[in-house]
């Protein structure tokens, strides 16, 4: 499975040649269900195209997308926008536990976030990037951070880039979106 080729879009979007080719190393290693589960389990939380086959990875991109175009409302500098896109691209990447579990792990974002910093030796970036990566995948949840068959209290956004990451990923999830896809690339125009 070439794992780059469903993200090349996204990955051209990071200006940083470190940053662009650290998560292309990241990609690699996401387990091979990230790229074919639908993005809930039960379709209660997301919207129709996420429902399907390719969800998780369709969920991925319009959050990533959102993040593209609302950056024109920010003054983030080139550096942030690329971490923000490297956090939204791994943010449910382990959603399902490092091996295929039956549900959701309510602890994911902080799986995610480990996987990441178990893999900091093999990274070109900036100690203080990754861990701004981190942060922003750990929080990425919201006020969602507590779960009744869980113990785990995620953290919730303090600064201005983790509510965006936030933000971003919440609007993807919405029901009432209706991004339109042509296989896994989002359709741009309105033809």
């Amino acid at each position: 499975m070439n794992k780059i080729k469903y993200f090349e879009t996204e990955l051209n979007y990071i200006k940083d040649d470190t940053i662009r080719n650290d998560l292309k190393f990241l990609i690699n290693l996401l387990p091979d269900y990230f790229f074919t589960v639908p993005a809930s389990s039960t379709g209660k939380y997301h919207p129709k195209f996420a429902s399907t086959k390719n969800g998780l990875v369709k969920h991925t991109k319009a959050a990533v997308r959102i993040a593209y175009d609302l950056f024109e409302t920010t003054s983030f500098s080139d550096s942030d926008k690329d971490l923000i896109i490297m956090a939204l691209v791994l943010h449910d990447g382990l959603k399902k536990g490092l091996e295929e579990e039956k549900y959701t792990r309510f602890d994911h974002p902080l799986l995610s976030s480990k996987f990441i910093m178990e893999h900091t030796k093999d990274l070109k970036m900036d100690i203080d990037d990754v861990r701004k990566v981190c942060t922003l995948i750990e929080s990425h949840m919201g006020k969602w951070n507590t779960n009744k068959y869980s113990k785990t209290v995620l953290p919730v956004p303090r600064n201005e880039l983790e509510k965006f990451v936030h933000r971003c990923d919440f609007l993807a999830s919405r029901n009432y979106i209706n991004i339109r896809f042509d296989k896994l690339e989002i359709i741009s125009s309105c033809e």
